[in-house]
């Protein structure tokens, strides 16, 4: 066994990178000998860590005043070795435990062992996505923990917190466009020291906060919960010895990156896997977007996954767009984070997942792109607009391999983009406030290989997914709701659907002042896709609002009220309902102020379908549209599907003329089909003339020229000169 307990924080973590390098083993640990040696132990022991982070990070939740912790359960809490390498994490945000390691890390590289000092009873915080976080909310705080005077290891915990500071009220400040504008960033600082957060720290959240409340008491939480791990961990160490824990930790985390390669090659088939998807944004016209800004722009992202023999996954990204001046670029930890929260969900899901499973896995983030900025000042205040459609490609990629192997039940068409609602102004307590509205922790998934998606309960970032509970967002907001319903068919086309999303509808009431701003909208093109012939979601609805309604009169008079803009595309409820001014807003909701008796509607994403429509199950597709999941429109036109009603008026499936509709619908698509050759040729012609709306001309250009990778293969596959351009701006 190794005994640094002399060296330098810094000298520690270069060895022990030094090892992996040249064993290829986690910090040199060729053999599991505690494992070997005393099994039972070994893996009580990892269980019995594991409860000491799930066990904190719930006493944290009941002190935090967050709804978004508290209801959403948006935090996370782990145990980290000396280095920062993760050993061991709770339910929970999980895509932060990899980033909490890059804080830590960052923090030994630059010398805080000597400057400010590493201390028993020490607090650092940090919300810098470029020292490890995806984003300004995401505040991540860690202590050390001391063993009779020697360092052991750090306890870390994350909460999203509901308002950041910026530009704009909330969390997610999408009108972003430099990192300047963004919020209160607290850069890998120490904030705290005798296990007491500083009153100067507290007094700048409190002056550079909307509604500081939130912050400063999820920080007390976390330092809570950091406390509470530390201790228990020291009273472990003393039963097990100092020794013995030095060598335990690290060979939990060997454990996990050979678990993660054996999982993988169990699971899936080694080879190269592509897949593509794109990211569209529509900022034109909006107010507060900087000149810098393209006004319309839509993002190229493919993704190449390499599946080696020896299990590893190598991610490749090149050939996407460079970043740009707003909120959704990215960082590596960002990347990190996204790669690490999809592996403990579809592969690591038994609960023994650490920073092991990261090390089992390579990840190409080309410099001056989105996902790895060459300019520190750019925004990253919605990382995860990009972020989702980029790893929902991931997790198709993933069920390739599934499928490939024989685990169809394994396959997973993937997560989906969820915008959210941030707001501010006056609250309905005469007070300033700002938060971000996190029921959108529950939209609906993408469709399984073998049964239905998730409907209005998953999202990639926290697979706990709970929308919260309505009374207690209306506590913290100055609007009621007034409905929240399924929206019908925005599930994917499939043999098995996508998961549906819901949409919500609120009065703003008792205030004069209320700022609504939507963000992480995808528009006029699918971001989350289907697979195996599975159509994709739609993907995002537009924003309606009704602008000095005459509810409060139609309430007065008893009169029947519109809940929900409704499924009619030409005249919506609200629209034969309320008098006042109608607003539809595609993409991003930026606008002037709400105030009391205007209302405002919000719809979230669904997710792809998985098969052939036309293999859809009638007799759960009657269900479906008997409970509001889908209209009989669709239930014909897409799914080929004829419904009749009972003898009470429900709806039921006529199999005998669904047979003779489907047959019709197999001979059109017959009709309709022609040979790719001649496909590939057509589009071919529109490639050689550029022939593409502007923002597409933009997106391949930008990438070719970042990419020559990404150039040459776009070339090739269209039988073009090595020296042809995009026509138009240079």
């Amino acid at each position: 066994m190794l005994d640094r307990t002399a060296n330098s924080l810094q000298q520690r973590l270069l060895e022990s990178e030094r090892l992996m390098d040249e064993t290829g083993c986690y910090d040199g640990i060729t053999e599991l000998r505690l494992r070997k040696e005393d099994p039972l132990k070994f893996e009580t022991l990892h269980t019995k860590l594991r409860a000491y982070c799930v066990s904190a990070r719930e006493m944290a939740r009941r002190i935090s005043a967050s709804p978004g912790v508290r209801e959403v359960g948006e935090m996370v809490v782990a145990i980290y070795t000396p280095e920062g390498d993760a050993i061991a994490l709770s339910n929970g945000i999980m895509v932060h435990v990899h980033t909490m390691s890059r804080f830590i890390k960052w923090m030994i590289r630059n010398g805080y062992e000597q400057n400010p000092g590493i201390r028993h009873g020490d607090i650092f915080a940090n919300n810098d996505a470029f020292i490890g976080t995806v984003q300004v909310p995401d505040v991540m705080d860690v202590v050390p923990i001391f063993f009779e005077g020697t360092l052991v290891g750090w306890a870390g915990a994350v909460c999203h917190e509901l308002e950041a500071g910026g530009i704009t009220p909330g969390g997610d400040v999408c009108l972003a466009q430099e990192r300047f504008t963004e919020g209160l960033f607290v850069c890998a600082e120490k904030i705290g020291e005798n296990d007491e957060i500083r009153r100067d720290y507290v007094i700048r959240c409190e002056r550079n906060l909307r509604m500081p409340i939130y912050w400063v008491l999820d920080e007390k939480a976390k330092v809570a919960a950091c406390i509470d791990m530390r201790e228990s961990v020291k009273q472990l160490i003393g039963e097990i010895g100092l020794g013995y824990w030095q060598q335990l930790s690290k060979e939990y985390i060997e454990e996990g990156r050979r678990a993660q390669l054996a999982r993988t090659r169990q699971l899936t088939v080694p080879g190269i896997y592509r897949g593509h998807t794109f990211y569209g944004h529509v900022t034109e016209g909006k107010p507060g977007f900087q000149p810098l800004a393209d006004p319309n722009w839509l993002y190229n992202i493919p993704i190449e996954m390499e599946i080696t023999s020896e299990g590893r996954i190598r991610l490749d990204f090149d050939g996407t767009q460079p970043w740009g001046y707003h909120s959704m670029n990215c960082t590596p930890a960002g990347m990190d984070g996204g790669m690490f929260v999809t592996l403990t969900q579809h592969m690591n899901f038994e609960g023994l997942v650490n920073d092991g499973a990261w090390m089992a896995t390579e990840i190409n983030i080309p410099h001056g792109t989105w996902t790895n900025p060459d300019n520190e000042m750019a925004a990253t205040a919605t990382s995860w607009a990009l972020l989702l459609p980029a790893y929902g490609v991931f997790q198709r990629l993933l069920s390739r391999g599934f499928i490939a192997r024989g685990f169809v039940e394994e396959a997973f068409v993937g997560q989906v983009n969820s915008p959210m609602i941030e707001m501010g102004g006056t609250s309905q307590y005469g007070t300033g406030f700002g938060m971000a509205h996190f029921e959108c922790a529950a939209a609906g998934s993408g469709a399984l290989a073998i049964k239905d998606g998730l409907d209005t309960a998953y999202v990639g970032w926290n697979p706990e997914s709970d929308m919260g509970n309505i009374e207690i967002w209306e506590q913290n907001m100055p609007m009621i709701y007034i409905g929240r319903s399924i929206v019908p068919n925005s599930g994917g086309a499939g043999k098995y659907r996508g998961g549906c999303a819901f949409i919500s509808t609120w009065l703003i009431n008792k205030t004069n002042h209320l700022r609504l701003v939507t963000s992480e909208h995808s528009s006029r093109v699918f971001d989350n896709g289907g697979m195996c012939g599975g159509y994709p979601a739609p993907t995002c609805e537009k924003h309606h609002a009704v602008r000095n309604s005459d509810i409060f009169e139609r309430a007065e008079r008893r009169e029947p009220l519109a809940h929900a803009p409704g499924t009619d595309p030409l005249v919506s409820d609200f629209e034969r309902t309320y008098q006042g001014e109608q607003v539809w807003e595609e993409g991003p909701y930026i606008t002037r102020p709400h105030k009391a008796g205007d209302i405002f509607s919000h719809a979230y994403n669904g997710g792809g379908g998985f098969g052939d429509v036309l293999e859809r199950d009638p007799i759960k597709t009657a269900w479906d549209v008997e409970n509001g999941f889908l209209t009989r429109e669709a239930a014909e036109k897409v799914f080929g599907i004829i419904l009749t009603d009972d003898a009470d008026g429900y709806p039921q499936a006529d199999i005998d003329a669904t047979v003779a509709r489907r047959a019709e619908m197999r001979e059109e698509r017959l009709k309709r089909a022609v040979p790719v050759s001649e496909w590939i040729a057509r589009e071919s012609e529109r490639v050689r003339t550029s022939d593409f709306a502007p923002e597409v001309a933009k997106m391949y250009r930008s990438a070719m020229k970042l990419s020559p990778r990404f150039a040459k293969d776009f070339k090739e596959f269209w039988g073009l000169a090595s020296d042809f351009a995009i026509a138009g701006e240079k």
